[in-house]
């Protein structure tokens, strides 16, 4: 079993009126009634098939010529952003599952560099599959996309294209690394491929084994892994541009199947997908595999915490106190809430290193996917400033998110009777005491906190999202990297 660390579609940039090489192409229908380049079809034609020029709305009108037409709907072309054009980018190609090769004209509206990057993505993630059957899906792979340039854009959607590529290819990895049966990916096997990415990503790669996470005393990773017959690693990327404007740190849950410990999940349907438990790593590790390509600015350290969580004789017991980096002490009353455990370990680390800003993602509760839902990541800061970034990148992303306040009255719930602080708190508001128990490590720096529990899954496919492991946080990450800025301390 590999996990694909390529993104073999060939792109390619023609001007209109050009010929264009593919099987089918997306041609945009607004709701003027005009429908452009199509000849013999008019917006009457396409009612009376049941087509409605709405984004998420697709067509393809059979013909003997190619590329086969595909009438895709953009609501009013004046209003069309980059979030819109990727769904509809996404509509088309579900719409014409057996062409390998396909062709999209990027509308003469707003930017066409964020367009075409749209497009790109769109088109990219809708398509993409991870697949361990025996026979082959009847869905065949995307191999190339060519985008028809505007007069006069064609410098700008090309540079949109290898932006689009870079953000996409990112998101399909972080997906694939989601999917990956916890049987294959290993924490070990997750540091070989973080290896592989930062040798073709100019990241330094330095991967600390069970004894060297030891000496660093790492009791949060180190007590959550103590169930487990594989052995943790903690990988810390670095990537450093040569006059760097800030240092981002980035904290990862690594948590590559979680069973809950000796607090064992129900065997349902969740329990199944705990593969995914490390999917704020898998994204971390994607996006900053993507920062030389674009270009980042700021230097990024990214921290990966990975270990099972599982029952076993020698496994972390309810009552068990750990000796965190740093030296604070917590009481485990959960081995279910062992995600905040391997993270506030990276998080000391990040204080340490001196980082500008610090911003962890993980699939931390459970509570958050019942408060905001499969669409929706939770987010938490001491800094506003950090926190409009975040804000800010995840609207760029189409990867939303929602503050939710640190209450300080319920910081009083985490008290312990025989250690600094519990892991848990109250049977309320638990993405909030989970939020304030990452706070107590930060010692200050600003620090964002994005719980992805509900947005790293989805239970259907819709828009550019398939059903399954999203890899939720990639491109928002990206998008943060590109544009952070050191926050004002305090």
């Amino acid at each position: 079993m590999t996990i694909e660390l390529r993104n073999d579609i060939t792109l390619t940039v023609v001007r209109a009126g050009e010929e264009v090489v593919a099987d089918a192409v997306a041609v945009p229908v607004d709701s003027s009634g005009t429908v452009p380049g199509i000849p013999g079809v008019d917006a009457a034609a396409l009612r009376r098939a049941g087509f409605l020029p709405r984004v998420g709305r697709a067509l393809p009108l059979p013909t003997v010529r190619r590329p086969l037409p595909v009438a895709v709907g953009v609501d009013t072309l004046s209003d069309l952003n980059p979030a819109r054009m990727r769904d509809a980018a996404a509509a088309f190609a579900r719409s014409v599952p057996f062409d390998a090769a396909l062709a999209a004209e990027v509308p003469a509206v707003g930017d066409p560099a964020a367009m075409a990057a749209a497009i790109v993505e769109g088109t990219v993630l809708a398509r993409h599959e991870f697949s361990m059957r025996s026979i082959a899906p009847e869905q065949v792979p995307l191999t190339s996309l060519v985008l028809v340039a505007p007069p006069g854009a064609e410098d700008a959607v090309s540079a949109g294209a290898r932006r689009g590529r870079a953000t996409a290819g990112a998101a399909v990895l972080a997906r694939d690394l989601a999917t990956c049966p916890a049987g294959v990916l290993t924490a070990s096997r997750f540091a070989d491929i973080a290896e592989q990415v930062g040798a073709g990503a100019s990241l330094e790669v330095e991967v600390f084994d069970l004894e060297a996470v030891r000496e660093l005393g790492l009791g949060g990773l180190l007590g959550v892994n103590r169930g487990s017959v594989e052995e943790p690693r903690m990988i810390v990327l670095r990537y450093r541009p040569a006059e760097p404007t800030g240092h981002l740190a980035l904290v990862g849950k690594g948590i590559m199947y979680d069973s809950g410990g000796i607090s064992l999940k129900p065997g349902d349907i969740s329990h199944s997908q705990m593969k995914n438990d490390m999917t704020g790593a898998g994204s971390i590790l994607a996006a900053m595999g993507a920062l030389e390509q674009l270009g980042v600015t700021s230097a990024v350290t990214g921290y990966l915490m990975c270990t099972d969580n599982m029952p076993s004789g020698s496994a972390m017991q309810l009552g068990d106190v750990l000796t965190m980096r740093g030296g604070r002490t917590v009481e485990v009353l959960n081995t279910d809430a062992e995600g905040r455990l391997v993270m506030a370990d990276a998080i000391v680390l990040a204080v340490e290193d001196g980082a500008d800003a610090i911003v962890d993602i993980a699939t931390l509760t459970g509570q958050c996917l019942r408060t905001l839902g499969e669409d929706v990541a939770g987010l938490m800061s001491n800094s506003e400033d950090l926190a409009q970034q975040v804000t800010a990148a995840a609207v760029d992303a189409d990867e939303p998110v929602w503050r939710l306040p640190l209450i300080e009255r319920y910081r009083e719930e985490l008290d312990s009777d025989i250690a600094d602080l519990k892991n848990i708190g109250g049977i309320n508001a638990g993405s909030i005491t989970a939020g304030l128990f990452l706070r107590e490590f930060v010692d200050g720096v600003p620090w964002a906190h994005l719980d992805i529990a509900g947005t790293a899954q989805a239970s259907s496919t819709r828009r550019w999202i398939n059903r399954g492991p999203t890899g939720f946080g990639a491109r928002l990450l990206i998008e943060l990297a590109l544009s952070f800025r050191v926050p004002p301390a305090g």
